[in-house]
C-alpha cells in the first residue's frame, strides 16, 4: 500500500534534513537532496510499518498548503510503499 505524507526539507550546514510534521520523530538527512529524500522514504516506511504493527492507526495527512515553513525550508510530499505480509488486514 502506498502512503504519501508531506515532509519539510531544510538545508543546513551542507546537508539536507527532512522531518514529517504528521509522523512524530520521523526524521532523515543526507549530504544531497536526493540522498535525503531516499533516506526520508525509508524512514517514513519504517515509521508507518511500526505504527501499523503497534496501533494500526495512522495520523491524518496535513495539507501541504497548511504547513508553515521558514525561509530555508521547503515542503514536498514523499511516498512510501509498505508491503503487507500474510495476516495483515487491509
Amino acid at each position: 500500500m502506498k502512503f504519501v505524507y508531506p515532509a519539510v526539507i531544510r538545508e543546513e550546514e551542507g546537508c539536507f534534513k527532512v522531518s514529517f510534521p504528521d509522523l512524530k520523530d520521523c526524521i532523515a538527512e543526507g549530504a544531497t537532496l536526493e540522498s535525503a529524500i531516499e533516506n526520508a522514504k525509508e524512514a517514513e516506511k519504517n515509521w508507518i510499518t511500526v505504527e501499523l504493527e503497534d496501533e494500526g492507526i495512522l495520523p491524518e495527512i496535513t495539507a501541504v498548503s497548511d504547513i508553515v515553513t521558514a525561509e530555508n525550508e521547503t515542503v514536498r510530499t514523499i511516498s512510501a510503499t509498505v508491503k503487507f505480509t500474510e495476516g495483515w488486514e487491509e
